[in-house]
């Protein structure tokens, strides 16, 4: 008996082992490369370290334009999703009306669909009304596919929400745009946040669609693809790791903050 238990426990290292491998190992060969010194492409023969990649990076416009462009169109349809889904959640969670069936089913269709078709579709429609690619068609497009997601978040927010807080408001004197501010987006902030994060995650990481709709104006996945025919340069990968570091160190003081807001009694 203890003979099977010990070699479950070794199984169950080495399976954790592998899937850890299988998960992170891509990553480090990343930032691996992005202070290896070679230039012999696809850069896997180590020749030594250097920053030199870190300081190139700057000189290298049309990358940091890209990644430029990615962050203008990641926060603006970040910020345009997050309204509308929020405001869609609130309204699909209390009011009845015809067809709202049909549209709470209707808003799996952009989750659910290959991107592919999405962006055929969403070019058709913008080759249609004759509206240019490029920045406008990207914010559109990538706010198209992120509603879906705020709107699923803060349904969840919503399904254990007690609406006996906001009569308790309203009875107290205070407007509906108070309560609304002051009760019901503070309750619904994680809900809105969580949203928001998933859906600023899948805008800065969109290739397929973006492809469809870009016009002249890349964004830095679509930059990164280009250069993959011709081999990645190294700067991309100094770049791909001042984004990993910067997500880890957003990661842990969320993290962290939110332990001490459990250490102290929050949400208890």
């Amino acid at each position: 008996m203890k003979k099977r238990k010990k070699n479950f426990k070794s199984f169950r290292i080495v399976f954790c082992t592998l899937v850890y491998l299988f998960l992170f190992l891509p990553i480090s060969v990343i930032v691996v490369n992005s202070f290896n010194s070679t230039t012999t492409k696809p850069y896997m023969s180590w020749k030594g370290f250097t920053f030199d990649w870190y300081i190139k990076l700057w000189e290298n416009t049309s990358l940091l334009d890209a990644f430029s462009n990615t962050m203008i169109i990641a926060i603006t349809s970040t910020v345009l999703a997050t309204i509308i889904g929020t405001l869609g959640a609130i309204g699909m969670y209390r009011y009845k009306f015809k067809g709202k069936g049909l549209i709470d089913g209707l808003l799996y269709i952009p989750v659910v669909i290959p991107e592919i078709v999405l962006g055929i579709s969403l070019l058709t429609i913008f080759s249609n009304i004759n509206i240019p690619r490029g920045m406008l068609t990207l914010i559109l497009a990538h706010v198209t596919f992120c509603i879906p997601f705020v709107i699923f978040n803060v349904r969840a927010r919503l399904a254990g929400y007690d609406n006996s807080i906001e009569e308790a408001s309203l009875d107290l004197g205070a407007n509906r745009f108070r309560t609304f501010f002051e009760i019901t987006l503070p309750i619904l902030a994680p809900g809105i946040l969580g949203g928001a994060l998933l859906a600023f995650t899948l805008s800065i990481d969109d290739v397929i669609i973006s492809y469809f709709v870009y016009g002249q104006t890349k964004t830095y996945p679509l930059k990164v693809m280009e250069s993959v025919k011709s081999g990645v340069s190294p700067d991309v990968n100094a770049l791909s790791t001042i984004i990993l570091l910067a997500t880890i160190l957003f990661v842990v003081l969320t993290q962290g903050n939110i332990f001490k807001r459990r250490k102290g009694g929050y949400g208890i």
